[in-house]
């Protein structure tokens, strides 16, 4: 039901932001950094951050929820320090993505960068996939036990070490839009696939590939 309701608020929420700004270079720009009309920053800060939580909630809970159902007894617990540091992450993208996005809109030079910074970014996030270091915390994100005294700091450690292993994929996110519904869908099923497969390491380097295929395909293109 938290599935079925997170996802269900976010696809509502990409819905009623659907319009994007059109940059210089031939990109849109996401409407999740900008302010609506008279409303303050701490106002549009509040919004980003529980748009950003719930949407956390609707990508990573079905990954989650093997790990949630080996700590059964305090499983609210767990999730409630594995969610806060992913909202954490929120809070510390936030200011970075609204001093970027007034930078693009202030300097047209900057702004037609973009589409190549973006195919380069995809390159990046497709060779960590294929590092000894994905693999290690691809491996712990698996292997993530019972919660043993506290499961709140079962939750935290979960959290980040989650992050850290879905980096590459979080990046991609914020780089194609992060009120774009069809990335969230496939960063969410490479996530998910990534956690399941009986072979993870060689599905993290085979979806680097592709992401690297991509990037490549972006700076050839230009778009």
């Amino acid at each position: 039901m938290l599935f079925l309701a997170s996802a269900g608020v976010t696809i509502y929420w990409c819905g009623s932001m659907r319009g994007e700004m059109p940059m210089p270079g031939g990109w849109t720009m996401s409407m999740a950094w900008m302010r609506m009309p008279g409303q303050s920053w701490l106002v549009a800060a509040a919004s980003f951050m529980a748009m950003w939580t719930v949407m956390m909630v609707a990508m990573m809970l079905p990954s989650l929820m093997s790990t949630l159902s080996r700590n059964s007894e305090r499983r609210l617990t767990v999730g409630a320090g594995y969610f806060l540091v992913w909202a954490a992450l929120g809070a510390a993208v936030y200011p970075l993505g609204i001093i970027l996005t007034t930078s693009e809109m202030r300097w047209s030079a900057l702004a037609r960068a973009v589409p190549m910074a973006t195919g380069a970014v995809f390159v990046l996030a497709g060779c960590v996939q294929l590092t000894p270091w994905k693999a290690r915390l691809l491996g712990r994100c698996r292997e993530a036990s019972g919660c043993g005294r506290s499961a709140w700091r079962h939750g935290l450690r979960l959290g980040v070490n989650c992050i850290l292993c879905c980096a590459s994929f979080m990046t991609i996110l914020l780089v194609t839009g992060v009120m774009n519904l069809t990335a969230m869908a496939i960063v969410a099923a490479a996530i998910t696939i990534e956690r399941f497969v009986p072979s993870p390491e060689r599905a993290a380097r085979a979806i680097g590939v592709i992401v690297i295929a991509a990037g490549i395909l972006t700076l050839s293109t230009g778009r």
